[in-house]
């Protein structure tokens, strides 16, 4: 016997479920179907988005409601319009086998003359946002005295939206004998409120401990310089090749600037931010429900009552202010018992917002490394090859241009053929990531902040004895960070990012180890270097690890510490790089920029959420 069929619903509702893929309930579903078929309690379901909580008040409300009867008798509320209609659409696919059933979706941004027409002509359950519902109340066109039933769905998200009026003016145009059923994926107290304001007594269900995530979700994060992230959340998508995520911003303006300038490198991308009008969000939303878009970036506010399948990743570009919101977040993958991943890209300094997430979640999150350019390759190759070995060919169609493909390719044997294809993408992602740089933070910043103690690289307080410690005459003023050195150093000595050690950058010098191995390829590299007109040096520091002797001490000595013009006059006179604006090593993120990734424009921009001067990416 069907599972659904053993919980109380009738054999019609079964069968239309049935085809649309509903084999075994959910777990909010089993739990709550039977409690809700009373039809004599008030109710309050805590579960995750994505769990099939629209099921679990849909299908109970089509065997409660009195069809016959053509006066609206169960009203739903919802915070956006996307979630209204998909809220609408899958009533009318739990009832297609099942008469005079109307269903109307009432959501702003619509025509609202239609929407009075649908419900003039008779409806019984009616799904709305509260914005527009109160509109059409203000109206007098509807009549709620009726009304048996009101859902309160994603409850914390109308409260976060500002609703708390609305629902209080409209449900407060239905009878005080109706039933209430509340669902929610976290409970805060302002939602805790609503559940005493308008229950009595009310049946409450918590799927798991109350805020925790879906159990089908890994969480990840890495750890990188805030000047590095935009390289590296690039770097992550494309070890991903069948990625299809929605990326989460802070504020519009990041928002926007990131989907430009992934647009440009040449992702499928588009924003999605409250800026938009509603005819431009319906048809970013398009592209991506279908799948002409592998990219959605959003804000919080934008993303919310976002219900798309098979979402992949959701990427944390920013972490959000609220803790709450990073469990609606994460719950936009893993939908419908599928598995997902969420990944945070943050700087040491927000180790400890993860820590505070975890603790709320229950659920440890996996710190994982930025995949090496080589990696990346790897990953894509191969990708390449999975796709090509899985496409479905059209035989028919194709058959007329065999013989010409043939005699194209007559000269090259099978091997050719295949090396030669696979470089078509191959070689693309082997030029972008040559000398690509390791985007990981630095070692001892990545240690010393995890107090957890999860951090998996070992700390250096003092020299390794299998590192080599090298000075070179560059520094802050030259307008290096260790980042930035770091890029440089790989580039110019030919070396992986991955073997670079401990990088102490100075005002007019700096300090860098590598393994011993590697000192004498490094100190050759660098024979004729120089850096905008003047001479590179690399020396060996013999210092240890102390600034008072060595390179650092003769370096200072030599230059005497005549400081002028916001740095040390070196050979050639010219101004330090320090006060350069714009005046990048890079000054893009197109491919063969094994030295880091600059801002989008090349200029220095507030960074709004934040509230500090920084660079962004």
């Amino acid at each position: 016997m069907n599972p659904f069929i053993q919980l109380g619903i009738r054999h019609d509702i079964v069968n239309a479920i049935s085809e649309l893929g509903f084999e075994n309930p959910t777990p909010i579903q089993e739990q709550s179907i039977p409690v809700l078929l009373t039809g004599s309690n008030d109710f309050v379901g805590l579960a995750q988005t994505g769990t099939g909580k629209t099921a679990a008040f849909g299908l109970p409300l089509l065997e409660l409601l009195d069809f016959e009867e053509n006066h609206p008798q169960a009203l739903i509320l919802c915070p956006t319009r996307e979630l209204c209609l998909q809220i609408t659409n899958d009533l009318k696919n739990y009832a297609k086998n099942m008469r005079n059933v109307h269903v109307v979706a009432v959501y702003g941004g619509a025509s609202i003359s239609d929407q009075l027409h649908q419900i003039r002509r008779g409806v019984q359950i009616v799904v709305a946002t509260p914005g527009r519902m109160l509109d059409i109340i203000n109206r007098k066109a509807i009549d709620f005295s009726k009304v048996g039933y009101v859902v309160l769905d994603e409850a914390d998200e109308m409260l976060n939206m500002g609703f708390q009026e609305d629902i209080d003016s409209i449900l407060s145009t239905t009878p005080d004998e109706k039933k209430t059923w509340l669902f929610s994926a976290t409970m805060p107290s302002e939602v805790r409120r609503i559940a005493k304001k308008y229950m009595t007594d009310p049946f409450e269900l918590t799927m798991g401990t109350k805020n925790t995530g879906n159990e089908n979700i890994e969480h990840e994060y890495y750890i990188v310089r805030a000047r590095d992230k935009y390289a590296a959340f690039k770097r992550i998508v494309d070890f991903n090749p069948e990625i299809f995520g929605i990326v989460f911003c802070r504020t519009k303006i990041e928002t926007q600037e990131i989907a430009e300038s992934l647009i440009k490198d040449g992702y499928n991308a588009d924003s999605l931010h409250g800026d938009l009008s509603q005819q431009q969000r319906d048809k970013v939303m398009k592209r991506y429900r279908e799948r002409s878009l592998q990219l959605l970036i959003a804000t919080d506010v934008a993303a919310r009552g976002i219900d798309v399948n098979d979402v992949t990743h959701v990427i944390n570009y920013s972490l959000p202010d609220e803790i709450e919101n990073y469990t609606h977040r994460s719950g936009r993958t893993a939908r419908a018992g599928k598995t997902g991943v969420s990944i945070s890209i943050i700087n040491g300094k927000e180790l400890g917002k993860i820590r505070q997430i975890e603790k709320t979640l229950g659920k440890r999150f996996v710190k994982v490394e930025i995949p090496t350019g080589f990696d990346v390759v790897e990953k894509q190759l191969f990708a390449l090859v999975h796709k090509v070995h899985n496409v479905a060919v059209n035989e028919q169609q194709i058959e007329q241009y065999i013989p010409r493909i043939m005699d194209e390719f007559k000269e090259l044997s099978k091997e050719d053929i295949i090396k030669r294809f696979a470089s078509l993408e191959f070689n693309r992602f082997l030029d972008y990531y040559k000398n690509a740089p390791d985007l990981n933070a630095p070692v001892d910043e990545s240690r010393r902040m995890d107090s957890a103690g999860t951090g998996d690289r070992s700390s250096r307080s003092g020299m390794r004895s299998d590192f080599t410690r090298l000075f070179i005459n560059l520094g802050s003023v030259d307008g290096f960070s260790r980042g930035d050195l770091l890029g440089y150093i790989c580039n110019t000595a030919k070396i992986s990012g991955r073997t670079v050690g401990k990088i102490d950058v100075k005002g007019v010098y700096s300090f860098f180890e590598v393994p011993n191995e590697d000192s004498e390829k490094v100190m050759t590299g660098f024979k004729g270097a120089d850096f905008q007109g003047r001479e590179v040096r690399i020396e060996l520091s013999g210092d240890g690890g102390n600034e008072s002797r060595g390179g650092a001490s003769n370096y200072k000595r030599r230059e005497g510490g005549d400081r002028r013009e916001g740095g040390f006059r070196r050979d050639g006179g010219g101004s330090s790089g320090g006060r350069r604006e714009g005046g990048n090593r890079e000054t893009s993120s197109a491919p063969g920029g094994g030295g880091g990734f600059r801002d989008f424009s090349g200029k220095r921009r507030e960074d709004r959420a934040g509230g500090e001067r920084r660079r962004r990416f």
